[in-house]
């Protein structure tokens, strides 16, 4: 499927595992974005044998790019950074991941999380403004579970969400269920566009 040719097209700028889960963070490595976290997180997951790989794509603090190229010489095929704004490649990650983590502080509304989902790709993400509100967590008894949800801002926590995306990736009926649920779901622009004008119109 289309997964997989964009993950032979990613395979030239991220050197990565491919037959792991991949999990993939795009946006500015700052502390907004949560991206403070990620070192620690990569770490914890890599050490305690999670079945994942991580891709990120992004630029920011020079002591995250310092240690997140650290993380990919100590776990080749496992963490792969490329230290970049770049659209397109950005599209071809969001189209070749399995999950998108989105560990923010704030993120009042979120557009990755809508441009994973139409790709089939899972969010995981802290619940937070607009990511708690798009992206119900697949442990909901009503079946509207779009991804999975960690709720403090802490290792812990972002561990454990982790954790249940690896398990979840090793269940192959329901990752296909959940994944084709999320594409299917429209986040039409028009909608996305009200919303936005509802959130200015709150913020005055």
């Amino acid at each position: 499927g289309f997964k997989v040719r964009n993950q032979a097209a990613l395979a030239s700028r991220f050197d990565l595992d491919w037959q792991q889960a991949v999990v993939t963070f795009i946006g500015r490595l700052v502390n907004e974005k949560g991206a403070d976290l990620l070192p620690d997180l990569i770490r914890r997951s890599l050490q305690e044998d999670l079945g994942l790989a991580f891709a990120m794509l992004g630029t920011g603090e020079a002591w995250l790019h310092e240690r997140l190229g650290q993380l990919e010489r100590e776990f080749p095929g496992r963490v792969s950074v490329v230290l970049a704004y770049d659209e397109g490649l950005a599209h071809q990650l969001y189209a070749g991941s399995d999950f998108l983590i989105m560990p923010s502080r704030v993120e009042p509304c979120g557009l990755n999380q809508m441009y994973g989902m139409s790709y089939g790709t899972i969010p995981i993400v802290r619940a937070v403004g607009g990511l708690r509100d798009t992206v119900p967590d697949i442990g909901e008894p009503d079946g509207s579970g779009r991804g999975i949800q960690f709720t403090h801002f802490s290792l812990e926590d972002a561990y454990l969400a982790l954790y249940r995306a690896d398990r979840l990736y090793q269940d192959k009926a329901e990752f296909a269920a959940v994944r084709e649920r999320i594409t299917a779901v429209d986040f039409s622009w028009e909608r996305a566009a009200r919303e936005y004008i509802n959130i200015y119109r709150e913020l005055q």
